[in-house]
């Protein structure tokens, strides 16, 4: 396997995208009246992920990397609950987002454990 040389060469972070992605295309048929509740809280988390990923990859120090690689961990902590309280009221079909999500959890994992050894 080839060394990343830039956040975008990283398969979390493509995955990652695709969860943004389709993240956004669920928001679009959430209420209006969620417009700066749930609808925003879920794109600025979704949002977060892989952003933390970026700043991460660019940082020199380990610990630094496992910083962001770990918050972007909370943030998809926080987007999978978000993505499951839409779908408990009836905010469209957040199925597909919720199986990349899972997707993505053992990725991260594997990211930061081979920065860790």
């Amino acid at each position: 396997m080839d060394k990343a040389r830039t956040y975008k060469d990283l398969k979390v972070w493509q995955l990652l995208h695709e969860f943004v992605m389709e993240v956004y295309r669920i928001a679009k048929f959430f209420p209006d009246d969620e417009r700066f509740g749930l609808t925003s809280q879920l794109k600025r988390s979704a949002v977060s992920i892989p952003s933390n990923i970026a700043e991460g990859f660019s940082r020199w120090g380990n610990l630094d990397k496992i910083k962001f690689y770990n918050i972007a961990e909370a943030s998809l902590a926080e987007a999978d609950y978000q993505l499951f309280l839409s779908g408990e009221l009836k905010y469209g079909d957040p199925a597909h987002a919720l199986s990349i999500a899972q997707t993505i959890k053992p990725s991260l994992a594997r990211l930061i454990n081979s920065i860790r050894a």
